[in-house]
């Protein structure tokens, strides 16, 4: 009998170091390379707060089990009905032709885009670039792009968290033209969930930190006058006020959105012409920046010569070394 108690506890004591060690195993497992690129398509999910899909890439080399930042871009696929073609517009973005694409590479950061449209029928409702009419709108599906944005964000932490890819809790934003405008205002609406941004070839005014200039009532997306009652919250100045960011623009770049009416409505545009002036660089550029440093925000802005409406490898290059710098 004594025997026999001797061994079913040694038994016992067996199974429980055997599972103790297997938890411990899975515990620890170590991190894993990624060797492909992959990008995943991820579904819409209204009841979780996004009426549309969205794209996740993680670039060959990323660490599982290694928490890092998502690097956000959103598409800027320009206008047509069908959701397909901003797909493919997504798609490129996401896998190669995006400034967020270069540098999820470069420092293996996973990469959400959203699929958001732009309709060609409804063309004043400039949803790439988050205007008045779309953070206004409640129709179509396309009710505060910004909180829809968010919410893919929330899913795609636990997507990835489950796949071996956990997330550290602010993100970057980043993005060029439209989507760079974009970057830019959601910035101001959600500083605190951002760790840094970068916004180039901002073909109009990025968002001015300030609710009048001169007397002249400034609104969104000029301002920031009436975002309160716009969104329900205040805005964090303190928050937006030490967010790093980097603003850049070409010399030669003269790509005005201020001069189409899907960009800015005839009443902002001749806000901007007389306080800012009509010229976009380097007249307007500077008004910005000086409002800018008047108001204590802190951004670093750029201005790069022989440049007009786009990149090249020096710009994606800073862009990199800007983010690499916020990453710690």
């Amino acid at each position: 009998m004594r025997t026999l108690l001797i061994l079913l506890v040694s038994a016992i004591l067996y199974s429980c170091s055997s599972n103790l060690k297997s938890a411990v195993s899975s515990v620890a497992a170590p991190p894993q390379e990624l060797t492909t690129d992959t990008l995943m398509k991820f579904s819409a999910q209204p009841a979780a707060g996004f009426n549309f899909e969205y794209l996740v890439y993680l670039p060959k080399g990323l660490q599982s089990q290694t928490a890092t930042y998502l690097m956000v871009e959103t598409n800027n696929s320009g206008l047509n009905d069908s959701i397909e073609f901003h797909e493919r517009g997504a798609r490129r973005a996401a896998s190669k032709s995006g400034v967020a694409n270069y540098v999820s590479k470069k420092l293996q950061l996973p990469l959400l885009i959203p699929i958001f449209p732009r309709s060609e029928t409804n063309w004043l409702y400039y949803t790439h670039a988050l205007d008045r009419d779309v953070l206004l709108t409640k129709a179509d599906g396309l009710e505060r792009l910004d909180l829809q944005l968010l919410a893919m964000i929330d899913d795609a932490r636990k997507q990835l968290a489950v796949r071996g890819y956990p997330l550290k809790e602010k993100l970057f934003i980043t993005g060029f033209s439209a989507s760079g405008t974009f970057a830019n205002r959601f910035s101001i609406l959600h500083p605190e969930k951002v760790k840094a941004t970068a916004s180039g070839g901002i073909n109009g005014i990025p968002i001015l930190p300030v609710a009048a200039i001169d007397g002249q009532t400034l609104n969104y997306p000029l301002g920031i006058a009436d975002l309160e009652q716009i969104t329900g919250k205040p805005v964090n100045l303190t928050e937006f006020s030490k967010l790093p960011k980097m603003l850049y623009m070409g010399a030669l770049d003269d790509n005005d959105a201020v001069a189409f009416d899907d960009g800015y409505t005839k009443e902002e545009r001749e806000i901007v012409y007389r306080l800012m002036g009509k010229q976009l660089v380097p007249q307007r550029w500077q008004f910005v920046e000086q409002v800018y440093i008047k108001n204590n925000i802190e951004a670093d802005f750029r201005t790069y010569p022989n440049i007009g409406h786009g990149t090249d490898l020096q710009i994606n290059n800073d862009l990199v070394e800007f983010f690499r710098k916020h990453m710690e």
